[in-house]
């Protein structure tokens, strides 16, 4: 079973379909139980840093996410609040990775919204069976530094981490439920594959 991390955030219901057309049993919960004992856990975003976070610690998941042993998957937003500071609000994430989240300059190139290409940099198991260089669906202002936790890069304004890897905890800056074939390959990898 796969838990997806109920807190009011945006796209749990577009994870949600993109998971039933994988054929993925998952439910959508803030329970610690049922996400302590899920096979994997799915932690999506959409939203402004500041006010989700504290969505999060009113329900004490800003210090549960953070305990889990299973594979977790940011998406977006989720990826974000897995870092340390935020210059969102100057929010503090939950310092998963250590890193700072920072604003794209200059403000009338943001967002960043549409489709973009990545490089993997490392051999995660999310892109097992993927080219070097795929195409996925963006949308965000505000970037993760790259760092020793990056496992791709991609490109706008400047060079940043579109996805990352720490031990259990896997997280994305794209959309994968809204990427197409590539974006169904990854979620299968975080499925069904060696993650």
């Amino acid at each position: 079973m796969i838990a997806i991390i109920k807190y009011n955030g945006g796209n749990v219901n577009s994870v949600q379909n993109a998971l039933n057309r994988l054929n993925a049993h998952s439910v959508v919960t803030d329970d610690f139980e049922t996400i302590r004992h899920a096979d994997k856990v799915i932690f999506p975003g959409v939203g402004e840093a500041s006010s989700t976070m504290m969505l999060l610690r009113e329900k004490g998941l800003d210090q549960f996410i953070p305990t889990l042993q299973q594979p977790v998957l940011g998406i977006c937003l989720g990826m974000q609040l897995m870092c340390g500071n935020n210059e969102e609000g100057n929010t503090q994430g939950m310092g998963i990775f250590d890193l700072e989240v920072k604003r794209f300059p200059p403000d009338d190139l943001v967002p960043h919204m549409g489709w973009n290409t990545f490089q993997r940099s490392s051999g995660s198991p999310l892109f097992t069976g993927l080219e070097e260089k795929n195409d996925c669906y963006f949308v965000h202002s505000y970037y993760c530094e790259l760092s020793e936790y990056t496992t791709s890069v991609c490109d706008y304004i400047l060079p940043f981490s579109a996805s990352l890897q720490k031990d259990n905890f896997f997280a994305v800056q794209f959309h994968p439920e809204k990427s197409g074939s590539a974006g169904n390959e990854i979620l299968k990898n975080f499925l069904n594959g060696s993650v």
